[in-house]
């Protein structure tokens, strides 16, 4: 994986450099197996951003896997054990939000 510019945290500066190597490596490194649930959270998230030019909150992620998957809110803390903010953001290469809500 090449040298992404991170800040203090371990977030990327630029969320324009990531790509599926940087998910892959966070998720070995927070010991997350990604399964089609997980990746499916990452691009709604890397779509969103895309379209709007912020994070989504974590209640648009929830309606996508409400949506998409059937799951409720406790389904996104599952696949991220340690919150939204500390792992799919990061996972999804979001610069670190200052204030969250988390649905």
């Amino acid at each position: 994986m090449s040298i992404l510019e991170l800040d203090n945290e371990g977030y990327l500066v630029n969320p324009d450099d990531w790509n599926e190597a940087w998910a892959l490596e966070i998720a070995r490194r927070e010991n997350i197996n990604l399964t089609e649930e997980h990746w499916s959270v990452l691009r709604f998230m890397r779509d969103f951003l895309a379209q709007h030019h912020v994070a989504p909150d974590a209640r648009f992620v929830i309606r996508h896997l409400t949506e998409t998957h059937g799951a409720g809110r406790n389904r996104l803390f599952e696949l991220f054990p340690y919150g939204y903010v500390q792992q799919a953001c990061k996972m999804a290469g979001m610069r670190r939000p200052r204030v969250w809500s988390t649905g």
